[in-house]
């Protein structure tokens, strides 16, 4: 079992900064992949980010040049530094972790971008 607990959601200006955190927990030799989806009101729900444990990253084409993502993995973190957000950013953010037989979701966390 792994358990994911983020934080870091606010409500920000275009413009603006955040920087979302993903702590794991448990059985974390068993996660692979950990990143995040985003879900907009009326939107589906869309991969924002990974980091495969190989050190392989994607990123949505939306935020490539302004998100990062990056893993500690002595305090088995992820990070999503989100840089020159906007308006269209805005959504809940649910971190997951990827494990060799299953999907662990965290809890999600808001992120509002204002005008």
């Amino acid at each position: 079992q792994v358990q994911l607990v983020e934080s870091g959601g606010g409500l920000v200006e275009a413009g603006g900064s955040l920087r979302l955190s993903c702590a794991a927990s448990g059985r974390v030799a068993s996660i692979n992949t950990m990143g995040w989806f985003r879900q907009a009101p009326g939107k589906q729900r869309e991969l924002v980010a990974r980091h495969i444990r190989d050190g392989n990253i994607n990123y949505a084409d939306s935020v490539k040049g302004r998100f990062t993502i990056s893993r500690d993995n002595a305090k088995n973190t992820a990070y999503l530094q989100m840089n020159s957000l906007k308006p269209g950013d805005t959504g809940v953010y649910y971190c997951y972790a990827n494990l060799y037989t299953g999907i662990s979701w965290g809890q999600g966390t808001q992120v509002t971008v204002s005008s």
